[in-house]
């Protein structure tokens, strides 16, 4: 285990190395993901704006539910931006590499293309769940911020999940980013706001098919205090559903990786 953390950590910093020979690329890379994401804030105050909140919830609340998926998000891509390549490296046949190495071959995925310009997805993400608890009266306590914790971390764990999991397709169909782009606007369209504006189908499609709902929805209302078609204590269940998830996905994507045929260029 000590060995394959050692191999992980030299093929980050490799990789790190090798991204830092362009510096100025690094920071446009990473203060345009800032951008990107400070958009989707902007947006929200436009609509609040407009119609001043969203069922029960202001917009300090719902800036706290886009920090809480955008933290957890930006958490994932730092250690799975590399699956965006994963089609290629089918195709390709770059993952022959992966099969004859001492390493577990996700793990190398993760690691040999250890992007660090995802890093403006974390650190706006961080920026605004910071801005957004500063506008919420909570009276704050150690259960609170292992709620935050393990939301951020089930959440990262879930986006994974739903990324690794179609992933799988590649070693079948050879492409699978159109799978894996459903899921990611999924994530990001609809985890920005209260699961239950979406309707009684709607929301429950987001809660018990694809697990939206826990990765701020359910975190944020037990520190709000707000009700839910749930029980309140559901909303501690992020880290435990993203292990599961993460879990099964690794399992389904291993299993289907045993159908790889090499590209034979």
């Amino acid at each position: 285990m000590k060995h394959t953390l050692t191999l992980c950590g030299q093929m980050a910093l490799a990789s790190i190395r090798g991204q830092m020979q362009y510096r100025f690329s690094f920071i446009i890379g990473v203060l345009g993901g800032m951008f990107f994401q400070g958009l989707g804030i902007v947006m929200i105050w436009a609509i609040l704006e407009t119609f001043t909140s969203l069922g029960s919830w202001g917009l300090a609340e719902i800036a706290l539910l886009y920090g809480l998926r955008l933290t957890a998000h930006g958490l994932y891509l730092v250690f799975f931006s590399s699956l965006y390549a994963i089609d290629d490296f089918v195709r390709e046949g770059q993952y022959d590499r992966l099969l004859v190495r001492p390493v577990h071959p996700l793990l190398q995925l993760m690691f040999t293309d250890f992007r660090i310009t995802v890093l403006g997805d974390l650190i706006g993400g961080i920026a605004i769940l910071v801005a957004a608890l500063s506008r919420i009266d909570i009276e704050w306590s150690a259960a609170h911020v292992m709620l935050i914790t393990g939301a951020i971390l089930g959440g990262a764990m879930l986006d994974g999940a739903f990324q690794i999991l179609p992933a799988s397709l590649t070693f079948r169909f050879v492409e699978s980013w159109p799978a894996r782009v459903v899921f990611d606007d999924v994530f990001s369209r609809y985890g920005n706001y209260p699961t239950d504006i979406f309707g009684g189908i709607g929301s429950r499609v987001l809660t018990f098919l694809v697990p939206v709902a826990f990765v701020a929805w359910l975190p944020a209302a037990i520190l709000l205090q707000k009700e839910t078609f749930l029980p309140s204590w559901t909303g501690w269940l992020t880290l435990p559903v993203g292990i599961v998830c993460m879990s099964v996905a690794i399992t389904v994507f291993m299993r289907a990786s045993r159908g790889y045929q090499s590209s034979g260029s």
